[in-house]
């Protein structure tokens, strides 16, 4: 448990940074899969470089896409349209290996051990087994309206500010690129000011250092924070480096999967390691990950905690979790043991329920790929949703 007075930082990237660019090639490639297919299995990985895209992995579908034009209409929408950029979306090479997905580990998606062994008692929610081992976390907290940590709400809130300011023309010099990253200071376990903000913007190469930094804190900085929690001694760090010309997938090569903690609590949390993007719902790296989230969101809702964390266990080919745990960090109305206890009874955490419960069936998943997959108040989400706070209560 963190101190009560104590520093947290967390970082965000806009949706023209290489991995965010990555990431929304994968789920656009899903999401097209999805819409032609809703039951596809999809676990697509992207790579970007200079003047290059990689598309790699496995589907399984009974529909047929062109990812070449998704990743080019995708790479379009961020707003990589000129070879000066590294990256022209109608002319960069683009290469796809999309194969089928191994049949060792389809037999066990497709019927779970608990039909197999013949011990289902469910029907259709025991016939769908987990996609892979491994577990997976989902946290909340009342320190902000979207339930999500200070530091990765704001750090969100400045980087689409950003990404905002480059295509209204607010700020029209800026670069898709981008980076931002706040430390909070907190005291007794409250966010009381901002100690630190740095931001790095990419920017055409004619324009001075001075202007971007005014620019930034005025029409970016400002805007986003809450005047309460800047004072006079608030830090700023605006392109520390001097020069952020050279960006996006021309100044570092970016791959889907390599900014788990942005998209998920800013480090706040503690992290399974499996990635989002690029997986369809049987992959209980993003499907169980969502539940994990959707409990959470509820329970501190229900005002039976101030802050929680939820971790669900799975075992590949199995659908009900091994395990689930709780934590509230002293915070909890009930013991966490039962807290869990009760999350037990009213949810169901197996992967065709949580599919069924939160429809996530559906070409949704691109328009999580940046800026964070919880806490979105710009979309509606279902594990967003905080429609189970009734039935915690009527179960305690």
């Amino acid at each position: 448990m963190a101190a009560k007075n104590h520093l947290f930082t967390s970082e965000s990237v806009t949706e023209g940074h290489p991995d965010k660019l990555a990431d929304q090639i994968s789920d656009a490639v899903l999401d097209a899969l999805l819409e032609k297919d809703p039951l596809a299995r999809v676990a697509c990985e992207t790579s970007v470089t200079t003047g290059l895209v990689v598309i790699i992995g496995e589907t399984s579908s009974s529909g047929q896409i062109n990812a070449v034009r998704v990743a080019r209409d995708t790479i379009a929408d961020v707003g990589y349209t000129s070879a000066e950029l590294g990256l022209d979306s109608e002319h960069s090479a683009i290469l796809v290996s999309l194969d089928q997905q191994s049949p060792d580990i389809a037999q066990g998606v497709d019927t779970a051990l608990e039909h197999r062994s013949g011990s289902s008692h469910d029907g259709y929610l025991d016939s769908v087994g987990a996609g892979d081992q491994g577990m997976v976390f989902g946290y909340a907290t009342d320190e902000t309206e979207a339930y999500l940590p200070t530091s990765i709400a704001l750090a969100h809130g400045l980087t689409r500010r950003l990404a905002s300011a480059r295509k209204s023309g607010d700020i029209p010099y800026l670069r898709p690129d981008g980076k931002s990253q706040v430390t909070v200071q907190f005291e007794d376990g409250k966010p009381v000011r901002i100690d630190t903000v740095v931001i790095s913007a990419q920017h055409n190469p004619d324009v001075e250092l001075e202007q971007i930094r005014q620019d930034i804190i005025a029409k970016v900085v400002k805007p986003v924070i809450p005047e309460g929690l800047l004072d006079d001694t608030t830090r700023y760090f605006i392109n520390p480096t001097g020069r952020f010309v050279v960006g996006g997938p021309h100044g570092d090569a970016g791959l889907t999967g390599r900014k788990i903690i942005v998209d998920t609590y800013g480090g706040v949390a503690r992290h399974g390691g499996g990635a989002f993007s690029g997986k369809d719902p049987t992959k209980v790296d993003r499907s169980g990950a969502y539940a994990a989230r959707y409990v959470a969101k509820n329970i501190v809702a229900a005002d039976l905690a101030k802050r929680v964390e939820i971790q669900i266990a799975y075992a590949i080919g199995v659908a009900r979790p091994v395990a689930v745990f709780v934590e509230t960090f002293g915070t909890g109305k009930l013991s966490d043991d039962k807290l869990a206890e009760l999350i037990n009874r009213q949810f169901d955490l197996r992967p065709a329920a949580i599919i069924e419960q939160l429809d996530l069936r559906r070409p949704i998943y691109r328009q999580t790929a940046a800026y964070g997959h919880f806490g979105r108040t710009d979309l509606d989400l279902p594990w967003e949703r905080t429609d189970r706070v009734a039935a915690l209560a009527k179960g305690l």
